[in-house]
Parts: structure tokens; C-alpha cells; sequence
């Protein structure tokens, strides 16, 4: 993996193919290539590193109007210029770029080895395009497929054959792939990011779909070798949403654009006449709501973290029992799907292989999953049987921020609806339902600590282990600040609930180890308050992420960062933000790459 994007046009396709991938940079990616088609044969050009040192390699003057290109991140075999796609058969005139990983390999290798192919590289891709090259006889389509049919594993993949000028094949298996419908030139890509500054008509293709596309239109076929027709969705992100807009970095952008995009997450969904709140894609009838007696959620990393929020809130504001689990987990445990249970798949692309493959086997045993995603047109987003879409926009850098936050907006809002169908009073709904609307008020007032909490990371930046702590609601959004310094700062941090200090976590408390604690103004304050003084009477330094004005935390820790005052129920939203921007000031302090860190790709679509 990582990123796709292939051009037939009647344009150069060199400087095509570099924007896509410039713009696939947020992925995550060690190396980059593309394969053009020109009169005499395929012209390759790959390099490790960032895309600026492939497009400084490739000619100026590169002819050719169609060709593929590809990010790397390093599945089989090490970063070098050997394993960087696209990967070529043994005569040079087929190439391939893939995402995913082909399990068998070894095996098809083997085989291939035997019959005189001469492998360049340690990747499994390799492998795809000396089967299409042994399949092939003078229609790159019908020798695709062939070598489809010996492939194992997950895979998204471009194909071009130097004998056949202006086409394009593309498969997809567990990896997205979608076409982009230009004026008189086709596109394609990984995600719509590939070709947006082109075109904003795309196709997305479904798993077992193969895909065949020349400059005059594109045709897909099922695995049965069936046509199927499929008209074009628009894409409504526009080409500003996905610049820095002035901001040195995407993530700093982003954590400052969660009023907004909180905001778009509850736009048109709260109910003030009913004092409720409208989920229009939920696709499940008023019966089948009231007779929900459990709600599952599958997710992986950040999202899960907002899941496990989610999940405590529909137990003690809707009294409906709910669990959040990690997909990676749920999928080969054989889970129990019980009658009246309702199920939620949350990420934030929409495309997260764990995720997906845990949805799929619950569905498989009858359950209704409903997605929360913000990429429209994804595969989750498509396969689930219903959800909401949390409208954050374009999320370019890799540690999500605003995603998280709408995807806690989509849990509160599902609160509310579940809540008002069941106890909960007119008057109750109409006080969440207020708190609710002035989150994103809240979150800007907390933004407004961005200068101190740059000041307290520039302090803190070079220890080496930090905990993090919270209770309740809370205790989710310690394990997220500790994700989010361990993602772009790589400082080791582990999250815990305060209350578990005592078992363990205690041992690591040193003038060396700092504490974070988010300290809320409900009824857990003073026990949290008593975590902190064992933490403190052991050397350990304090830093408190608690309610404007509580000058008695203020007093007993080392720093302290404010957050305004509002419903203890909604701390989640005010309380992740200065850690978001705590991990971002001690990343930059550490000069890492804050939005493409090291080994992590925006969308992890391999187990």
C-alpha cells in the first residue's frame, strides 16, 4: 500500500500523475513511482523518499498521456528503489502499482521461478505482473482476470501493457479503487484525493469489480464477467478544503477547523421542537429503535476512542447497555450476535480492513451495522446498512483530529434520539439538546489556550514517558492524548483511568515521568483530585487539563491548562483539544513530520 492514481487523457500525464500523488501524500508513504506509456515501450521512474525527490527526477519534458503511479508504505521487503512501485513484468511492458498484500506470493513466485521469470524485487506485487504477462494474448483485460484468479489476499491494482496506448485496468479486493470521469479523460485512484484537481465525478468500484478505462469512458465487470452499469457520484469537497490555508501544517488546521466541522456534524439534526435529535440515515423504523436492548461499536484507533465515549453515554443518558470493541479483535473471536442488538461500524475513512471485515462477518450473522464515516462513497459507508455521515471534510493529516470530535457529535446525537424514545423528559432532552448546540462555542474558547499549551509542550517535549488520566467520560480522551503524542511526537505515553494509579502505573511516577490529568467539575473531581496528590507526593510532575476558574487544581499541580465551563457531560469535546494540541507543539519542538508521521498511513486498509 498506499496510495493510487492512473490518467488517459489527451494531456501529459507526468505532471498528472505527480499532482495525485502530492496530494496521496497524507496516506503515509516511504517511496514513490510512476510508469508512463510512450511510443517505444514504458518509461519508469521511482525513488525512495518524498515526492518531491521522484518529481525532481522525472524529465521535464516526459511524454506519454497515460501511465500509473503509487506511494509506498513498506508491507514485504525493505524501502529501496528495488521494491518502489510500480513493479514490472520480465520484459517491461506490463506495470502494476497495488495496494494491499497478496497472501499467497510465495507460492505464486515458486511457480514462476520455475518457468524462468527473473523476480527484481522482495515484494509480493511482483508477482502480479508476470501472472498478467503469462496470461497475456493481446487484451490486457481478459489476462488481468486470469491472473485474478490465482491472487489471495487484499488488493488494489492499476495495469497498463506498453502494446496497449490509453488503457487502464483496475481490480479491486479489500482495497478501494475508484474512477474519475473527466472531459474526454478517465481517471483513477486510491481515493478521490488522487484526481480531484481534475474532476469531481467519481466511480466507486466494489470488491470482485474489475475496471477498464481508455480517454472515451470506462466499463466494469463482476467477477461473473458481467457489465455493471454505475452512474457517477459528486464529490463535494472543493480543491480549498484540502490546502493549508496559511496554517504551517495540516493538523494545526484541522484541530482548529473542529468548531466548524462539529458544527456541520450537527447541522440539520437537532430537533428543537421535539427536543431530540433527527438521523434521517439510520434506516432502522420507530418499532425496531424501541426494541434495541444492546448497542455494539467496532472500531480501531482513534475511532475506537471515540466509540468507547459513545458507548458510556448511551449506558447513563440513554440506560441502553453498549460496549465498544477493537475490530481487529471482534472478526476471528467468533462474536455473539444476540437478537435486539444493534451494531455500529466507526471509521473515519470508511475504509479501515479491520472494521470492514468485522462488519461483514457480523452482517453475516444478521445483525444490522450502521456506519459512522466521513468519506462519502466508501465502502463502509456503502456496505453498511445504514449511519451517519459526520460531514468533517477532508482530514488530510495522518493523526485524525476533527474526525474524532464529529464522531463523538454522531454519538451524542444518537443519544439523544435513543434517550428521547425511551425516559428521557421533554425538559432533560431540551438541556442536552442545548449543551449540545454550544459545543462548538466551547471548542473555539478552548482553542484560545493555544498559546499557553505551546509554552507547556516546549517545557515538557524532550521527557521521554508520560501517562495520562481521566475518569469516566474522560478516560477515553486520556488514552487519545496519549495516541495522539505517541503518533506524531513518538514519545512513549500510556493512558489509564485515574482511579487505576494505585495498580500499577504508580511504579513509573518519577521527577522524570509527567502526569496529565483532565480534571472535569462533576462528581469523580475529588477523587481525581486524590490521584493527583499520590502522583505529586512521589516527585511526579502535574499537568491538569481542568475547568476555567477551579483555583484549587490550579494550586496543586505544575501547569494547568482551562477549558470553559459547560455541562460535565460534554467535556469530551473541550478536554481532547488542548491534548490534540499538546502532541502537535512537543511534535514540533521535536522537528517530526506532524503530518505524515513516521510508519503510519491516514487509511489502513491491510490487517
Amino acid at each position: 500500500m498506499c496510495g493510487i492514481v492512473g490518467y488517459a487523457g489527451p494531456r501529459r500525464a507526468a505532471p498528472i500523475l505527480l499532482d495525485g500523488l502530492k496530494r496521496l501524500e497524507y496516506r503515509g508513504y516511504d517511496s514513490a513511482g510512476i510508469a508512463i506509456g510512450q511510443p517505444d515501450g514504458l518509461a519508469s521512474v521511482r525513488r525512495v523518499g518524498k515526492i518531491q525527490v521522484l518529481k525532481d527526477a522525472v524529465p521535464k519534458d516526459m511524454a506519454g498521456a497515460w501511465g500509473i503511479g503509487h506511494t509506498r508504505w513498506a508491507t514485504h521487503g525493505g524501502v529501496t528503489e528495488a521494491n518502489t512501485h510500480p513493479h514490472c513484468d520480465a520484459s517491461g511492458k506490463i506495470a502494476v502499482v497495488h495496494n494491499g498484500i497478496i497472501e499467497n506470493y510465495r507460492a505464486l513466485r515458486e511457480m514462476l521461478v520455475k518457468e524462468g521469470v527473473a523476480f527484481k524485487s522482495e515484494t509480493d506485487t511482483e508477482v502480479i505482473p508476470n501472472l498478467v504477462a503469462k496470461y497475456y494474448n493481446g487484451d490486457l483485460e481478459a489476462a488481468v482476470k486470469a491472473a485474478l484468479a490465482h491472487l489471495e489476499g487484499t488488493y488494489g491494482i492499476a495495469v497498463i501493457h506498453a502494446d496497449e496506448p490509453g488503457r487502464i485496468v483496475g481490480a479491486r479486493n479489500g482495497s478501494p479503487l475508484c474512477v474519475g470521469v473527466g472531459d474526454g479523460e478517465m481517471l483513477l485512484g486510491s481515493d478521490v484525493m488522487a484526481f480531484i484537481s481534475s474532476t469531481s465525478r467519481v466511480v466507486y468500484l466494489n470488491d470482485g469489480e474489475v475496471v477498464a478505462l481508455t480517454p472515451s469512458g470506462f466499463k466494469i465487470t463482476d467477477r461473473s464477467d458481467r457489465s455493471v452499469d454505475r452512474e457517477a457520484d459528486a464529490v463535494t469537497w472543493e480543491l480549498g478544503a484540502i490546502e493549508k490555508d496559511g496554517y504551517p501544517c495540516f493538523m494545526e488546521k484541522e484541530i482548529f477547523e473542529q468548531p466548524d466541522s462539529i458544527g456541520r456534524a450537527l447541522g440539520g439534526r437537532l430537533d428543537q421542537e421535539n427536543a431530540t435529535a433527527k438521523l434521517g440515515g439510520l434506516n432502522l423504523d420507530r418499532r425496531y429503535q424501541r426494541a434495541v436492548s444492546r448497542v455494539n461499536v467496532i472500531a480501531a484507533g482513534t475511532s475506537w476512542h471515540a466509540s468507547l465515549v459513545g458507548t458510556q453515554l448511551l449506558e447513563s443518558v440513554a440506560r441502553i447497555p453498549a460496549q465498544a470493541e477493537l475490530a481487529s479483535e471482534v472478526r476471528y473471536r467468533n462474536p455473539v450476535v444476540e437478537s435486539g442488538s444493534l451494531w455500529f461500524a466507526v471509521s473515519q475513512s470508511g475504509e479501515t480492513a479491520d472494521t470492514l471485515y468485522a462488519m461483514r462477518e457480523i452482517q453475516r450473522k444478521g445483525a444490522n451495522v450502521l456506519g459512522i464515516c466521513n468519506v462519502v462513497g466508501s465502502t463502509i459507508a456503502r456496505e453498511s446498512d445504514g449511519g451517519v455521515y459526520v460531514h468533517s471534510g477532508p482530514e488530510i493529516a495522518v493523526a485524525s483530529t476533527k474526525a474524532f470530535t464529529s464522531q463523538l457529535a454522531a454519538f451524542y446525537l444518537f443519544t439523544l434520539h435513543m434517550a428521547r424514545m425511551r425516559d428521557m423528559s421533554r425538559a432533560e432532552g431540551e438541556r442536552f439538546l442545548a449543551a449540545l448546540a454550544g459545543v462548538p462555542d466551547k471548542v473555539r474558547l478552548a482553542l484560545a489556550a493555544r498559546d499557553r499549551i505551546q509554552a507547556i509542550a516546549k517545557k515538557y517535549s524532550r521527557c521521554r514517558d508520560f501517562l495520562f488520566l481521566g475518569r469516566g467520560l474522560l478516560y477515553p480522551i486520556a488514552l487519545e492524548g496519549a495516541l495522539k503524542l505517541k503518533e506524531i511526537s513518538y514519545i512513549h505515553a500510556e493512558g489509564y483511568a485515574a482511579g487505576e494509579i494505585k495498580h500499577g502505573p504508580i511504579a513509573l511516577v518519577c521527577p522524570e515521568v509527567p502526569s496529565v490529568f483532565l480534571v472535569a467539575d462533576d462528581p469523580l473531581r475529588e477523587k481525581v483530585i486524590s490521584n493527583i496528590k499520590e502522583v505529586k507526593a512521589r516527585g511526579g510532575p502535574v499537568i491538569a487539563v481542568g475547568v476555567e476558574g477551579d483555583a484549587e487544581l490550579e494550586a496543586i499541580v505544575d501547569d494547568f491548562i482551562p477549558v470553559p465551563k459547560m455541562d460535565c457531560r460534554f467535556y469530551p469535546f473541550t478536554m481532547v483539544v488542548p491534548l490534540q494540541l499538546f502532541a502537535y507543539f512537543c511534535a514540533l519542538e521535536l522537528g517530526r513530520d506532524v503530518d505524515q508521521p513516521r510508519n503510519l498511513a491516514k487509511s489502513v486498509t491491510v490487517e
